[in-house]
């Protein structure tokens, strides 16, 4: 999978890319959990984000925020994450001109910054929230989602408790036009540990394999 350089807005920003042959394949890009909690694109539930899209037909992008690896700049207390995570939607874009489809997921802090870039971009068909830390950030911005999406968690969440996830959903669910699918893995932690992987992995493969079949009928 190449590494990839692509311009941020404070820098440089580094990243990994692995596009599909046909030049019309949906597009996802990826975001990691919390720069100073040891988050990075090569989380391995980034990671293995990254190679569900990738299995599925997609060209996808994964990349450090700002400060995280060789990407240039300083934390900004997600404000300049949120740019750079555009600046990297940016970049996949130009890459990919023809894709009808354009997905971004992302895990814990990532999932945060995924939802507010979806507010942002209306190109953005769908979404992965895995692990949002309801109980940490606002995402009252979120008014209305102007997509359908799955959000999912584990059960036995310490970080992100389970029940500001359900108030989160439930919030969601009074909006018209969009589903928001909600799945919850019982007896995962925050960052799926062993098998719990393997259900996420499953879980996100089925719901963006069905969504993508209702928008190709």
């Amino acid at each position: 999978m190449p590494e990839v350089i692509f311009p941020g807005p404070e820098g440089r920003l580094e990243g990994r890319y692995h596009p599909q042959k046909a030049k019309d394949a949906p597009i996802a890009i990826v975001l990691h959990p919390h720069p100073q909690f040891g988050g990075t694109m090569n989380n391995r539930l980034v990671y293995n984000l990254h190679y569900t899209f990738y299995n599925m037909g997609f060209t996808v992008l994964r990349f450090n925020f700002r400060g995280v690896g060789r990407s240039l700049g300083e934390y900004d207390q997600g404000v300049g994450e949120l740019s750079d995570a555009a600046s990297a939607l940016d970049y996949l874009q130009t890459l990919n001109p023809n894709s009808k489809h354009c997905w971004v997921a992302g895990f814990s802090f990532g999932a945060w910054i995924g939802m507010q870039l979806l507010m942002r971009r209306p190109e953005i068909t769908g979404f992965i929230s895995v692990s949002p830390p309801a109980n940490m950030y606002d995402f009252s911005f979120l008014a209305p989602c102007p997509a359908s999406g799955l959000i999912i968690n584990g059960t036995a969440d310490r970080v992100a408790p389970p029940q500001d996830t359900q108030l989160l959903v439930e919030k969601l669910h009074e909006q018209k036009g969009i589903t928001i699918t909600h799945q919850e893995i019982e007896g995962s932690g925050h960052f799926f540990e062993d098998e719990h992987m393997d259900t996420l992995q499953s879980n996100v493969e089925t719901y963006v394999r069905r969504r993508l079949t209702e928008t190709t009928r």
